[in-house]
C-alpha cells in the first residue's frame, strides 16, 4: 500500500469503533489490502486522500487496464449494507458496484467500485448550484428497498442514538438536547411516515463528479425511512459559512424550506429531523473532543 492511512480516516474510526479496535485493525491494514488487491489482480495507483472516514480508497487497474476504486473497510463497520444498497440502486444515482453481489468482497468488506473524480465532489459548486445538484441526485437514490432487506429503519438507528443524547451530563445542552428528543418522538410518534431507502449520510461531499454521470453519491450508510431524515444533513452543508454570516439564521431556515418545497416534502418534518441530527452530531463531537465542530453544530441548531 505504502505510506500511512489517512489521517481523517484514523481518528473517525476511532472515534466511532474505539481507538484499541481501530488501531488492530489498522495493524493489519496492509496485509488485507495486499490479499484484496492479489485476490483480484489490481494494480494500486495511489491511496486517496484526505479519503473517506469509514474506509480505505484506493485508485487501482483492474487486469483490462481499466480504471476503478477498491474500499476496504473493517468489519465492524458493518460494510455488507453499503453493497447491498450500492447493488439494488445499480449505479442509478450513485457509484457502480463492479463486484457481483455475492463474489469478491462480501467476506472481508472489500469493494471494489466504478472509478469516479474524488477530487471534485458537489461543494465546488456555488452553493446554489450545489443544493440544486444533490436534490436531483438524492431523488434517483429514494427507491423501494429490496424484500428481506438488511437495512436498519430510521426509528431504530434514531433511538439509539436518543438514549445516547439523554446520557448527556452537560447541563448547558438540556434545553437543545430536549428539543431534539422532542423532535424525534414526534416524528415517530405515529410510524413510518414512508419506507424508502435512504443514503443515510447524504451531503455535497458525498456526490462525486462522474464520466457515466455529471454526479454520483458515494458512501452511503444506507437506512429505511422517509425521505425527509435523509435531507437532514444536507441542509447544514457549509455551516461554518451560514454560522459566520450575519445572515446565518434566517439563511438555514430558508434553506429548510427551499429543499423541502423542490423535493415535495414537507417543511416541518425536514425541519425537525435537521435539529435532532444537527444536536446527535454535535453532542457526540463534544464527547469526541471535537470542540470547534461541536459549536458550530450547536449554534445551528439553536436556530431552528
Amino acid at each position: 500500500m505504502g505510506g500511512e492511512p489517512p489521517g481523517r480516516l484514523v481518528r473517525s474510526l476511532g472515534e466511532k469503533y474505539g481507538h484499541s479496535r481501530a488501531a488492530e485493525w489498522l495493524d493489519r491494514l496492509p496485509e488485507t489490502t495486499a490479499e484484496a488487491v492479489a485476490r483480484r489482480g489490481l494494480d494500486i495507483e495511489r491511496v486517496i486522500a484526505p479519503g473517506g472516514r469509514s474506509g480505505l480508497l484506493l485508485l487501482v487497474r483492474r487486469p483490462d487496464g481499466s480504471p476503478a476504486t477498491l474500499k476496504i473497510a473493517p468489519p465492524f463497520a458493518a460494510p455488507g449494507p453499503e453493497r447491498a444498497a450500492l447493488a439494488h440502486w445499480h449505479g442509478s444515482g450513485a457509484v457502480e458496484l463492479l463486484d457481483p453481489v455475492n463474489g469478491t468482497g462480501t467476506e472481508d468488506g472489500t469493494l471494489l467500485l466504478e472509478r469516479l473524480h474524488p477530487e471534485m465532489s458537489l461543494r465546488s459548486l456555488p452553493e446554489a448550484k450545489a443544493l440544486l445538484e444533490a436534490a436531483g441526485t438524492v431523488r434517483r437514490l429514494w427507491v423501494e428497498p429490496p424484500a428481506d432487506h438488511p437495512f436498519e429503519t430510521v426509528a431504530g438507528r434514531t433511538a439509539r442514538q436518543a438514549d445516547a443524547l439523554r446520557a448527556s451530563e452537560d447541563e448547558t445542552l438540556a434545553p437543545l438536547v430536549s428539543a431534539a428528543l422532542a423532535a424525534r418522538e414526534a416524528l415517530c410518534a405515529d410510524g413510518p411516515a414512508e419506507e424508502l431507502l435512504l443514503h443515510g449520510a447524504f451531503r455535497q461531499g458525498k456526490v462525486l463528479a462522474g464520466d457515466r454521470a455529471p454526479w454520483l453519491a458515494v458512501g452511503p450508510e444506507p437506512v429505511v425511512g422517509e425521505r425527509a431524515y435523509d435531507l437532514a444533513r444536507l441542509v447544514r452543508d457549509r455551516v461554518e459559512d451560514l454560522v459566520a454570516a450575519s445572515s446565518g439564521a434566517s439563511s438555514a431556515r430558508r434553506r429548510v424550506g427551499r429543499l423541502a418545497d423542490s423535493l415535495d416534502l414537507d417543511r416541518e418534518r425536514v425541519r425537525g429531523w435537521t435539529l435532532f441530527r444537527a444536536v446527535e452530531s454535535g453532542v457526540r463531537a463534544l464527547t469526541a473532543g471535537r470542540r470547534q465542530s461541536a459549536e458550530l453544530l450547536l449554534e445551528f441548531a439553536g436556530w431552528l
